[in-house]
């Protein structure tokens, strides 16, 4: 819609409200041009605001803010690439004395600069974050964890009512949690029409994580000027000072909110969803709660992610065991049409429904509440045209094949599994018209008068329940019947397809490997949520700021997140190009160079996620103070595979700053030294070279393969836990052996032992390198990671119980089988709880005697 477009009836859903020319009152912006030189834009209030006078634009950023604090922004700008991940500067002093939180970033062709008012906080909000996080990383119910969250953030951020706002297939929105002041009526359950949030405002919500409005009822203050040169307005997508459309303002007044704060949930690049806060009185969130909420926010569709996507595992797994017994039958059945037509009850079973058909050679053969049987060969016709030979499905019969005739009274849903490869054999599987009442907040339709701002939508005035009833609709198909759908396609189509002892001998192979993916996923979570617990908890440097402390533990949550949603989507790891890719895109364009090259490499899902962790370090430390902090800095990265198999990769840059060698080893330090070596059994090599840094990695090739190598599954074992009673009493003499593959999980464990008096530890990640610290001396106790990589420790427990050295093993699986029964010792579960490794080391000593 053309800038300055009236927004009237016809148009409202395209109202340009990343443009609106203007910014809420509670803070002020400057806009400059890409370099943070001179002042093209600032809001009205900024003069007042900043304690400056004169005009503005046109000023160098200097005159107005200092020169210290220009410089300190600048700096800034340079870690900012990425315009949804602003820069934060917290407590910045101006040359009037006023001090200000600070936020700034690049888009398009401008730097956008925005001023609060300095925040006092002193509860710590990122503390506070950090706490909200280790109460939901264990939750393994996604029920759970939505009901928890609106209570955590009501708690965390001081909101007079917060909500979980779930988005339905329809675009429309139900709040599934709430938590709220007592006095206030409850949303929960209630459904709000798809354009309360219009489309473009979804869209934002994807781009732009975090939204606070301060005052519903506040003056917008305008951008000074409104167009640039170009006659562009300033684009202010990513500015957290922007202000709200008047139809927003309206909705929110409507329903008596003054203010309110949303967070998106967003789940495999989609939105899921709004954590939403409201408050019945104007209220302005500090910036270091914005961030702590934006950090919450970005671990909970983390973890609701990884909990869907093993909901959806043990729902299929479920169905898997039905279709098992299903298959037995088939082993030894000569007949297979007859056995599946005499099995269509167990079918009916496995996906929740009213009836289920079966055509297949022409016969029709059903039970269960059905379309009357001469309607079925013309539905098969009609399916067959669609669904071009995958599962297909509708919840809205009568809109989707109003050719079929079928009578809302028989049936308003189907879901048809082709049996062929010709679309002409199907499982039909049916579901009755569900009449159902919704509880709308308002009349979804909304159709209204004119209102007080003219011939344009006015927001509605009643916010009481209005019940709708929705008709011809069945109750819609999920994402767990489609998957259990394709699940029982690949099985039927083996049946008739394949001889009965190929299948009895095929199906038994696709049962252990269903079990070792499943056991693989489950461990795979476990350990993803380890790693976090170990970033999140890792002591943080008392002259670190928080904004840049907040901002790195974001990036590293990052580069987890799409290193998990990459093993994920591939199957086993990723691609050393892919992974490369996303971690330096953000710092390409301009003058810089960044090449890489080599040959196609595929990293397994354990080498995949060291090396996201590893690379986003190297990727932050160059755009903070190596060559991609300069306008025409260059980095080279190449690869190639050394003889023997292992991939050696080369990092140099060139163009930066003048390179010296750090003073301190920081935890990101340790981290691109120690990951590879340590986890990988790789090298690690850092060259500090005047004229740019110099870095070297060796992958060893058994991290190395092809895209159709299967990872090896994994097993589970069970913990136990007992009461403290002073359980690490006497344990600070002893010399404890820990052997353990994953480097974070052994630093965390590390550090949790030296608070409790325990500091004689050594750590060993692999089979070979135990062995060489066991000629060297003997443990007076150890801690057995069960599965290291492709290896177990069962090698370095043999060799203890010939020394009679006790030991206890730990493992992030669900079953203690791959143990063998020869092996008394006790098994804790990973994540590590101190508690319970100290009581199982408490009792194995005690068995000693």
């Amino acid at each position: 819609m053309p800038y300055k477009e009236a927004v009237d009836l016809t148009n409202c859903d395209r109202e340009p409200i990343h443009i609106p020319g203007s910014i809420q009152p509670h803070g002020c912006l400057l806009a400059s041009d890409l370099a943070g030189a001179v002042i093209l834009h600032h809001s009205g209030n900024a003069p007042e605001m900043l304690q400056v006078t004169g005009d503005i634009n046109g000023q160098r950023l200097e005159d107005i803010v200092g020169g210290d604090t220009a410089h300190t922004l600048r700096n800034a700008l340079a870690t900012s690439d990425d315009p949804a991940r602003p820069a934060f500067r917290h407590g910045l002093r101006l040359p009037s004395g006023k001090a200000f939180d600070v936020s700034l970033h690049r888009f398009e062709s401008k730097v956008i600069i925005e001023f609060e008012p300095a925040s006092t906080d002193g509860d710590q909000p990122l503390e506070v974050a950090r706490m909200l996080i280790s109460r939901i990383r264990n939750m393994t119910s996604v029920d759970r964890l939505v009901e928890s969250a609106a209570r955590l953030v009501f708690a965390m951020l001081g909101y007079d009512r917060a909500m979980v706002y779930h988005f339905q297939e329809d675009g429309s929105g139900k709040v599934v949690s709430e938590y709220k002041r007592r006095d206030l009526e409850s949303f929960k359950g209630q459904y709000f029409p798809a354009s309360d949030i219009p489309k473009q405002a979804r869209e934002l919500y994807v781009r732009n994580t975090i939204r606070v409005i301060s005052d519903a009822s506040g003056e917008r203050i305008p951008i000074q000027p409104e167009l640039d040169e170009a006659g562009l307005p300033l684009d202010l997508s990513f500015s957290h000072l922007r202000s709200v459309s008047p139809i927003h303002c309206e909705y929110l007044r409507n329903m008596g909110v003054a203010a309110s704060m949303s967070v998106s949930i967003v789940v495999d690049g989609e939105l899921w969803g709004l954590i939403a806060c409201h408050h019945y009185a104007p209220k302005v969130l500090s910036m270091p709660q914005r961030v702590a909420a934006e950090t919450f926010g970005e671990f909970f569709s983390l973890h609701l992610s990884v909990l869907k996507q093993k909901q959806l595992l043990d729902t299929a797994n479920q169905a898997r065991r039905s279709l098992d017994r299903f298959l037995q039958a088939a082993s030894s059945h000569s007949d297979i049409s007859g056995l599946l037509r005499t099995s269509l009850a167990d079918f009916g079973a496995m996906i929740p429904c009213d009836g289920v058909g079966l055509w297949l050679d022409g016969v029709w053969t059903a039970t269960g509440s059905i379309p009357p049987q001469h309607q079925i060969p013309g539905l098969a016709t009609l399916v067959a045209g669609l669904s071009l030979g995958k599962v297909w499905s509708s919840f809205e019969l009568s809109r989707s094949l109003p050719n079929a005739e079928i009578s809302p009274d028989d049936a308003c849903g189907v879901l048809a599994i082709p049996l062929s490869q010709r679309p002409r054999d199907y499982l039909f599987f049916f579901r009755k018209e569900v009449v159902q009442t919704l509880d709308w907040g308002g009349n979804p339709d909304k159709s209204y008068p004119v209102g007080p701002l003219g011939d344009r939508l006015t927001p509605r005035k009643s916010f009481a329940i209005w019940k709708e009833t929705v008709r011809l609709k069945a109750q819609p198909w999920t994402e767990s019947d489609r998957e259990i759908a394709d699940a029982i396609r690949a099985v039927l189509v083996e049946i008739v397809l394949h001889h009965n002892e190929m299948l009895a001998d095929e199906r038994g192979k696709a049962d252990v490997q269903q079990r070792m993916l499943n056991e693989e996923l489950n461990h795979r979570v476990k350990n993803i949520l380890s790693v976090i617990k170990a970033l999140v908890g890792y002591p943080v440097e008392s002259a670190r700021s928080l904004p840049d402390y907040i901002a790195t533990l974001k990036g590293r949550i990052q580069a987890l997140a799409f290193a998990h949603d990459q093993v994920v989507r591939g199957g086993d790891g990723g691609a050393l190009s892919d992974l490369l890719e996303a971690e330096l895109r953000p710092y390409m364009g301009g003058r810089r160079a960044v090449n890489f090259g080599g040959p196609a490499v595929w990293l397994d899902s354990r080498c995949f996620s060291v090396m996201a962790l590893v690379l986003h370090e190297m990727s932050t430390n160059a755009a903070k103070y190596g060559s991609l902090s300069m306008p025409a800095g260059k980095l080279d990265i190449s690869w190639r595979i050394r003889e023997g198999g292992d991939c050696e990769l080369t990092w140099a840059e060139n163009g930066g700053p003048i390179v010296t060698p750090p003073s301190r080893n920081g935890f990101g330090t340790v981290l691109i030294a120690r990951s590879l070596p340590f986890e990988l059994e790789g090298e690690a090599a850092i060259d500090y070279s005047r004229e740019g840094l110099r870095a070297k990695f060796v992958i060893p090739a058994k991290h190395v393969h092809s895209d159709d190598d299967m990872p090896v599954a994994a097993v589970t074992a069970d913990s136990g836990k007992v009461e403290r009673d002073d359980m690490a009493s006497g344990l600070g003499d002893l010399e404890f052996l820990l052997v353990e593959d994953q480097m974070l999980i052994a630093a965390d464990l590390e550090a949790v032992l030296a608070d409790h008096g325990i500091s004689k530890v050594t750590t060993t990640p692999s089979v070979s390198d135990a062995m060489r610290r066991l000629r060297e001396f003997t443990p007076d106790i150890a801690i057995l990671d069960v599965n290291l990589g492709s290896a177990t420790s069962l090698p370095i427990a043999e060799e203890l119980v010939r020394r009679q050295v006790p030991f206890v093993f730990a493992t992030g699986y669900s079953d203690r089988s791959v143990i063998p029964a020869s092996f008394s010792a006790p098994v804790v579960r990973k994540p590590y709880e101190v508690d319970a490794l100290l009581g199982a080391v408490r009792k194995v000593l005690a068995a000693e005697g």
